[in-house]
């Protein structure tokens, strides 16, 4: 169940769970918004999805018809609240996986932990959030990666019409929101462009903070250097021309487009934001947040060692593809299932 507009990290792993499941050899239905990427994609790769029209169509969806499984796996946090005013009808156990990594707040948020049969956390940050708040051992199921044939054609016609042919690229793909925080970004590349001037940094994703970030950047002289290339549809796609990747994120509760980055072999920095520590550690460069200079010298590093940014790239990929893969993550859950259901 995943409720939400757009698609996001948290879309794209809710198809990846359900697609597991359906692979195993299970029944699985997706409740999710009509008309939003989820749905469409869901229903092109064939998984069976009850469209609702936002969150209180799901509720209504529950009530009436939640008896019917044995399962009910919320995605988000107002999912979880929906599947819980509902369970006096449905009667069913109610997992959310929490992918955030601030404290929730007391009062109705404490009420819904309290009440939801499982609560799984997607990192260690966001598990040790969980023990503080009264969850004593809350099960950590990470997050998975498919890899795909990537369309580097596509990637090289963007590179062409920016007009950066030759550039040595680096870039992102975090939404322009607070905890990703862009300015940071932004502000990393100002210090890496005064060491040289080889590189152009493409920055993919949108959002509300579009303009303090265009603002910046002109600010900051990096109209040239620092291109904006909204919400791209398959992103994974430019991770063929990337030399680097780079997160400045605040607030993570795992970072999983650093997934993408390891499984297509992009040498990663990121800073030390929640569940990012633990997953960059030992396959990445990590910096300390809200410290551009230490993210610009991260980045200049790789760019003088390639050596050293291969050998990363190389065990970051063997992490992502023992640890992450769908098969992993799928039997993890319906390992969590099957207990619940006996229960």
């Amino acid at each position: 169940m995943n409720t939400l507009r757009g698609w996001r990290g948290g879309e794209r792993q809710t198809l990846f769970n359900a697609l597991g499941f359906l692979q195993a050899g299970h029944s699985c239905e997706l409740l999710c918004r009509r008309a939003e990427p989820l749905a469409h994609k869901a229903q092109a790769a064939g998984v069976p999805v009850r469209p609702v029209s936002g969150l209180w169509g799901a509720l209504r969806y529950l009530l009436r018809h939640g008896r019917r499984y044995d399962i009910i796996h919320v995605q988000t946090s107002k999912d979880q609240t929906a599947a819980l005013l509902a369970r006096p009808f449905h009667h069913r156990p109610v997992v959310y996986t929490r992918r955030v990594d601030f404290v929730p707040k007391k009062g109705l948020s404490r009420w819904k932990y309290r009440r939801t049969d499982c609560v799984v956390a997607i990192s260690p940050a966001i598990q040790d959030i969980l023990k503080r708040v009264g969850i004593p051992d809350p099960p950590l199921i990470s997050e998975a990666i498919v890899a795909r044939e990537l369309d580097k054609a596509r990637a090289s016609r963007l590179v062409a019409r920016l007009g950066v042919s030759g550039k040595r690229l680096l870039g992102t793909t975090a939404a322009l929101v607070p905890h990703k925080d862009p300015l940071n970004s932004v502000r990393a590349v100002y210090h890496l462009y005064q060491q040289r001037q080889d590189f152009v940094f493409l920055h993919f994703g949108e959002g509300p903070l579009r303009p303090q970030v265009e603002a910046e950047i002109h600010a900051l002289g990096l109209g040239q250097v620092y291109h904006l290339c909204g919400f791209q549809d398959q992103v994974e796609d430019f991770f063929s021309v990337l030399e680097l990747f780079s997160m400045s994120s605040e607030e993570e509760g795992l970072g999983s487009s650093l997934l993408d980055a390891f499984i297509y072999g992009v040498p990663v920095v990121a800073t030390v934001a929640g569940g990012m520590r633990d997953l960059v550690a030992g396959v990445g460069l990590q910096v300390a947040i809200h410290d551009p200079r230490a993210l610009a010298q991260a980045l200049n590093r790789l760019m003088e060692d390639s050596h050293l940014a291969a050998s990363l790239a190389a065990r970051a990929r063997e992490k992502v593809m023992a640890h992450h893969s769908v098969e992993v993550i799928t039997r993890q859950y319906l390992g969590l299932f099957e207990q619940l259901v006996k229960a």
